[in-house]
């Protein structure tokens, strides 16, 4: 069952840890199947009950999953071990299609701006029981959100559009919640869910967003919250058009009590407008986040949300408590890059959306069907992902093989376009058709 290795431990809290490192270290691979309750307790010569209490704790930290009588196991990916980890290394003289990057050269210099925020900080320092958030990046943020619909009534910073998403996961839900996310989805989502002892439940998505009825089936079976990306989805490029995000509204209005997540990373890299869930009859508790990373590159730690005001007070007494606030030198920074250059440099969203259109329309030529309506990655469904992968790498092509974003939906590629050159184009295209051979035209109806 395990091999060589013995758990240790006396009490729940030593038998979780000891699991916990063995499957950190690699001494317990994932899948592993863990020793019934009795027949553990037995072994360490503890009650029962103290092994079913360590099994809760790995299960709420998603080291282990448990299936009633089938027992419990070693998730294939505990939280121990982070999907980013399985990118493989791109040799020399490869085109790397697979890390999801913005184009750098097509980031701003920040060396004006962080100037401008260092002599901010000179004339004023930031000391303790400062406000946590600069009042001019507030107001350039809150007008972009109500320019789209979205009330700024409460708004806080964050250290990225994770760290936002982390923090109200944890002021709102509790371990076993369930939380309804996209699939194909964000590979990093998928990773912190577990981390808080949160379920996933896979809502199958296309082209125009989450499906109404997946999000409805989603809701109906007991989901505690939604969380969604506007646009620029990662991986498929996906974007909430006004009709999904109506037929979206009219799901969750059924729903108050569902907390709403809304991810708008796209901000600033695509010219498709953004469409909110939120808005008259609303959720009952939401959040609606911007990050800067994509724009001005994921250096640029920083995003911010507009929310509920009950939720952003919740998330700001949390961050008092840990990191207090987030720099003001980084706040001042971003707010001079959207006062100065908008929501991105210059060219950028035309450079992003040639670069996939060119993609794409190479991609049909050969009838092979991609999506990628917006942002820097075009998803292709694939009939088998380690050979497409593994072809277009032996063709000079690194691209990222979709299991590490994918829950229960079907195989597929994610070509991060963003330093795709649209001459560049047409022999991918061609590649990744000889690579599919005559299964091209079947990834259509995959």
């Amino acid at each position: 069952m395990l091999g060589d290795y013995r758990i240790t431990g006396a009490r729940a809290s030593e038998i979780a840890a000891d699991v916990e490192q063995a499957v950190a270290a690699g001494r317990l691979e994932p899948g592993a199947a863990l020793p019934p309750l009795r027949e553990l307790a037995e072994e360490l010569g503890v009650n029962p009950n103290t092994v079913a209490a360590a099994y809760r704790l790995l299960r709420d930290r998603g080291v282990i999953e448990t299936a009633g009588r089938k027992g419990s196991r070693i998730r294939p990916r505990p939280v121990t071990s982070y999907r980013d980890k399985v990118r493989p290394a791109v040799p020399p003289g490869v085109h790397d299609l697979a890390a999801g990057d913005p184009d750098p050269r097509l980031l701003p210099p920040l060396g004006a701006a962080l100037a401008a925020a260092g002599a901010a900080a000179d004339r004023a320092p930031v000391l303790y029981g400062h406000p946590a958030a600069d009042p001019e990046l507030l107001a350039l943020a809150g007008a972009g959100f109500a320019a789209d619909g979205v009330p700024t009534g409460a708004m806080a910073v964050s250290n990225g559009a994770l760290d936002a998403i982390d923090r109200v996961l944890a002021v709102r839900l509790r371990a076993g919640d369930q939380v309804a996310v996209e699939d194909p989805g964000w590979a990093s989502l998928f990773d912190l869910l577990p981390a808080h002892g949160l379920r996933p439940v896979p809502v199958a998505v296309d082209e125009s967003g989450p499906l109404p009825h997946a999000v409805a089936a989603a809701c109906a079976a007991g989901v505690r919250a939604l969380i969604l990306t506007n646009r620029a989805q990662n991986p498929t490029g996906a974007a909430l058009t006004a009709e999904r995000a109506a037929q979206l509204r009219a799901v969750l209005a059924e729903h108050p009590a569902v907390l709403l997540i809304e991810d708008d990373h796209g901000h600033g890299i695509t010219d498709l407008p953004c469409h909110t869930l939120v808005g008259p009859g609303e959720p009952r508790h939401w959040v609606v986040i911007r990050s800067a990373a994509k724009a001005f590159g994921p250096d640029l730690r920083l995003a911010v949300l507009a929310g509920d005001p009950d939720t952003v007070d919740r998330l700001l007494g949390r961050q008092r408590l840990d990191t207090g606030w987030v720099s003001h030198l980084l706040q001042r920074t971003a707010a001079e890059l959207w006062r100065t250059l908008g929501a991105a440099p210059p060219g950028v969203v035309e450079a992003y959306g040639q670069r996939r259109s060119a993609l794409l329309a190479e991609l049909a030529r050969h009838g092979i069907h991609g999506w990628g309506r917006s942002g820097l990655n075009v998803w292709v469904p694939v009939p088998e992902e380690t050979a497409a992968v593994v072809g277009l790498l032996q063709r000079g092509w690194a691209v990222s093989a979709g299991a590490v974003f994918r829950l229960q939906s079907p195989p597929g590629i994610r070509i991060t376009v963003s330093r795709l050159e649209p001459a560049q184009a047409p022999r991918l295209a061609a590649d990744l058709a000889a690579v599919l051979g005559t299964r091209g035209a079947d990834a259509r109806r995959i």
